[in-house]
This record gives structure tokens, sequence and C-alpha cells, in this order.
């Protein structure tokens, strides 16, 4: 496919605010795209260039492109950063310089998506000497060869602002209207932006391609497998050691007979670890994977995990889900999820951090054993094959530590039990549960001491004043509705200048690497911080996308081990706002 018939629908995109026009103009893309296309276009929609756990990035900074702009148009760099200063987005500045410059016309080829991609693949696997310059040509090949739209679209490809509004949701369901139209009777009414669908089978395929993708995480591999192997090969995705999977998440229940009403009784107490969640995966071949909630590939960051997992794990292959507690060396006491957090960024002097920040890791699940998949055995059966491959070593790995009970006086001791150890609480599991990847369902639930907060990332900032004019001091903060992000409001008390905690100075060096656009004091940035956040109070609110707003805001503590899929949801402040109301 031509690369211009990709950014022609960009445009479209960008212009509409409405999930469904987005969604049909998806799947009219997709409708008319070739298998060999498929994989880019769904990755390059989604603002990306591999699947979301792969970590591999582009490396061009807002100055390399500058200098990009500067060889490939001519243009001084002033003359470019004064443009830049004036738009605020530098795709925007290589659409006005593309279109200037006459003289590049003469020798432009036309772009197809797979040269563009290919591209952009290679910068992010040059290292060493020269690399700078490798990647200023694999760019400059492309720009001098794009009109100005397609030039516009490349950079906000490279510099992650593409902003089109595409969400997973609408990737998820534009694919069910591309390749299942025909089965649930779909009819878009592009006037009144309406659709028609027999909504017990659109119901179904949605839930067949979020399954796919939850044990895939890749929506380019759910297409693809459709458009090769059709329905039936799409019900035979299989789960794979060495890939992570969405994890699944937990509600908040209020307290013990709160859980009870969820799950129902008897059922399954364990503690709630205050640690890092990870997924540790083994194949047939030895090789064994960490992955976090994250995605991200921390397996060189725990070293003595995997050593553990190879002694005390006796299975051919295996994908187990645990939280890793950090613990004080000298006195064995266990430590607070702070301390030990700096592991997950970490790549160097990795031996002398596993010794100084040890970690022992308590195993709570099972979802793939000796080659088979346990996503639909019931909870019960899955902790008895944990019982089994599991040699128990205290302060290296152990299973989680489990009460089952109906007995709300027995589940109520446990609980105090597990404060009284420093825990966070516990989580109560339905005995006959099934592992739901992704999703807060009635399967189990985490009861805690009542605190008023929630996990929410950030998505915009703004420069402070006077004294703190150097630091990013205000941040707007938003939960999760079906992968689109809505804003509750800003947040900037919780911070310190200088001293413990948080500091203004730490959240700045955070954020500034993520910084997508900027005009004046305000900026967007990548959303990739996640914050616990508390509050006094929920309030509707017209100003914020989600229509809520959260009163007296304030920074409890950042949670590095969490991305946007594990925020709170739309559904959860709803849920919270309607229960303060009682």
């Amino acid at each position: 496919m031509d690369y211009l018939t990709l950014v022609e629908v960009f445009e479209k995109l960008e212009k509409t605010s409405k999930r469904l026009e987005k969604t049909f103009i998806l799947s009219k893309l997709l409708k008319k795209t070739n298998k060999e296309d498929l994989e880019y276009i769904i990755y390059l929609v989604q603002g990306r260039i591999f699947p979301q756990w792969d970590r591999r990035e582009m490396g061009l900074s807002s100055k390399l492109i500058i200098k990009v702009l500067n060889s490939v148009t001519g243009d001084s760099n002033d003359d470019i950063e004064n443009i830049w200063s004036r738009e605020g987005d530098l795709g925007k500045v290589a659409f006005i310089l593309i279109q200037k410059n006459k003289q590049r016309t003469l020798h432009r080829q036309e772009l197809t998506v797979k040269k563009v991609i290919e591209n952009l693949r290679k910068l992010a696997g040059l290292e060493g000497k020269g690399t700078v310059n490798k990647k200023i040509q694999l760019v400059s090949e492309l720009l001098t060869s794009a009109n100005p739209l397609e030039a516009k679209f490349i950079i906000k490809n490279i510099l992650g602002t593409l902003r089109i509004g595409i969400a997973e949701g609408i990737v998820r369901d534009g694919i069910v209207w591309t390749y299942f139209d025909k089965e649930i009777g779909f009819n878009y009414n592009e006037k009144e932006n309406k659709i028609d669908v027999e909504r017990e089978k659109y119901n179904f395929y949605v839930d067949l391609v979020q399954r796919a993708y939850d044990i895939t995480n890749d929506y380019s591999r759910v297409a693809l497998t459709i458009k090769t192997k059709g329905i039936e090969g799409l019900s035979k995705e299989k789960l794979s050691p060495g890939s992570p999977i969405n994890v699944m998440l937990y509600p908040k229940a209020e307290d013990i007979e709160d859980a009870f009403n969820t799950i129902g009784k008897p059922c399954a107490f364990e503690y709630k670890y205050d640690g890092i969640r990870l997924q540790i995966s083994k194949e047939n071949n030895g090789n064994i994977n960490i992955f976090t909630r994250r995605l991200e590939n921390v397996t060189k960051q725990f070293p003595e995990v995997v050593d553990f997992v190879k002694r005390y794990i006796k299975a051919k292959s295996f994908i187990i889900d645990s939280e890793a507690v950090g613990y004080n060396p000298k006195t064995k006491k266990y430590l607070p999820f702070q301390s030990i957090s700096q592991r997950i960024k970490r790549r160097y002097d990795i031996d002398s951090m596993s010794k100084k920040f040890p970690v022992e890791v308590n195993i709570f699940d099972i979802i793939y054993y000796n080659d088979k998949n346990l996503l639909n055995e019931q909870f019960k059966e899955r902790r008895k094959i944990l019982e089994k491959i599991t040699k128990q070593i205290k302060l290296r790995l152990v299973l989680a530590k489990q009460l089952v009970t109906g007995d709300v006086k027995k589940a109520e001791k446990f609980y105090k039990e597990a404060l009284t150890k420093g825990e966070e609480g516990l989580m109560a599991k339905n005995l006959e549960g099934i592992y739901k990847p992704g999703s807060r369902v009635g399967y189990g639930a985490k009861i805690k001491p009542t605190a008023d907060s929630f996990d929410l990332i950030i998505v915009k900032a703004e420069w402070g004043e006077g004294k703190r004019s150097k630091w990013l001091t205000s941040y707007t903060i938003a939960c999760n509705h079906d992968g689109e992000l809505l804003e509750l409001g800003k947040v900037s008390t919780g911070l310190k200048e200088k001293g413990e905690g948080i500091t203004f100075d730490q959240m700045t060096k955070l954020l500034q690497p993520l910084i997508k656009e900027e005009k004046g004091r305000n900026i967007i940035v990548k959303p990739e911080i996640v914050i616990e956040v508390g509050y006094s109070e929920i309030q509707k609110s017209p100003t914020y996308s989600s229509g809520y707003a959260l009163r007296f805001p304030r920074v409890v503590m950042l949670r590095p081990d969490r991305s946007k899929k594990d925020i709170y949801t739309l559904e959860d402040i709803k849920k919270a706002y309607n229960k303060q109301k009682k």
C-alpha cells in the first residue's frame, strides 16, 4: 500500500472525535489492506512500529529531528526552532518546510507503508559508532521522498506524537467490523453516526477478538490470523511462554463482607503483597523470561529470580503470576514497594543491587503448564498444580499464604494478620474462577484499608513559576476508558522541593523525555508515568473529559510497575462516586 493512502486516513481520523466514525474509517482501511501490509498498518495507526510488549525504541530526540530537517530542506536550525516554537509540533514543522521546499520533488519516489516501517525499525537496531549519522540518513531518505503530508506523519510516528484517537477498543471493534460484518449484520449510518448489529453475535465476536489479544498483546497478529485462517484460527490462538500476556486485574472490595458478596462462599484469601508483580515464563528449551505488569522484560534485572525458578519449580514449561517482595538483608523484614522499585529500570550494577535489595518471590497463580493452557481451569485446580511443582524456600520462592474459608471472623483475623506483617491487605479469589487476562470480573477482589486513592496516569503538565520555574509542578491526570484516556483534573500537591519523598525535580526528570508537544508553560506528555492519587471527594465536572474531577487531589506515590492498562477505569470512578453518595 502507498504510504500516502495511509496518511490520508490519518488526516480523516484527526478531524473527528466520534468513536464510531473513527472505527468505521479504520474498518474501511483494513478491508482494502492486503495481508503483507496488515501488520504494518495496525502498528502504525496505534503509533507503534513493534508489538506493545517489544520495548525497542527508535531513539530520535526532537533535536535530532531538527538536524534531519536541516539536512533535507536546507533551512537553518534557528528557523526550524522558531517554527516549532510557534506550532508546538515538529510534525507540522516538517509539513511546512517540505511544502515550501520545491527542489526535493525532483528526487521523489513513491513511498510505501512497508518502506516507511522498515526504515523506522532499522533505527531501533542501530548501536555503536556512527549511529547518529546513520539515523539521520534513514529518516532523510524517507523525507526526501515524502510529500508534506507524508513528512508530517513520519515525524509524528518517530516522536510518538500521533494523536488520531485510535484507542485499543477502536482497533478491536474495527477488526470485528472488518472481518465479521456479515456475521453480525453490521450496518453503519454515517449521517446519524449509528450502527445496527445483532447484539448477541456482536458481543460474541468482540469477546473472541479481545481474548486473542489478551493472550498475544498484538492486534496485528490477531488481525492477520483472522485474515489468513478465519475464526477457526482465531479460536486456536495459543499462549506462548516468552511472550507476555495481560495480567488479570481485580476490583476493590470495601471489606470482607463485600468480598463474599462479590465472589461467593467459600473463597480463597491470600496476602496482598506490597511488591512488584512479575509474570515469569519458562519455555521447553529452558529459556526463562520475566515481565512486569507493564510488559517490560526485566529478566536481566532479576538474576536471582531466574535462579530461584530454575531450582525450585519442577516443570518443562510454564507461565506463572507472582509478586516479588523486597526485604532487608540484615533484619529479614519485608520492605515497602518503593524500596525495590528502582530495580525495574536498573541497567548496571545488577548483582550489587540484587544483594542490596533482595526479593522473595510469592507465587499466586499459574496459567500455563507443560504445554497446556490453564486459562479456563478453575483457580483451585491451578493452585494444586503450584503446590505440586513448587519447592518453597523462605526469602527465595514461596506460594502466597492462603486461607480457604466462608467464615467472616476467620477471614477478618487473617486480614489483620496480613496487615500486622506489613502486607497491603488481602486478595479474595473465587475457587472456581478462571483466569481472565486484563479483566476486572467477579473472580476475585482486593481488600485494603480504606484510603481514597486511585492509580492514574499523567497526560499533561505545566512548568512552575518563580523559584519553581525549572520544574514541572502541575500534572493533569487521567483514567482509562476502553483504551482511551479521560482527564480527571490536575494535581500539584504531595511533592516536595527537596528531601525525602517524591520531589518536583524527580518528577520533572521523569516527564521531560516524554514531552510530545509544548506551548508556553503547558506540555503534553507520552502517557507512561502512573501515580497513586489521593483525594477527599469525587465531583461531577463538565470541565474534564471523564465527566468527573477529584477534590483536593494529592500525589501519594509513583507506580513505576504500572502502565495505562493498570490504572483505574471510568467505571471504577463512577462506582466510587455512587458509593460516596450513599
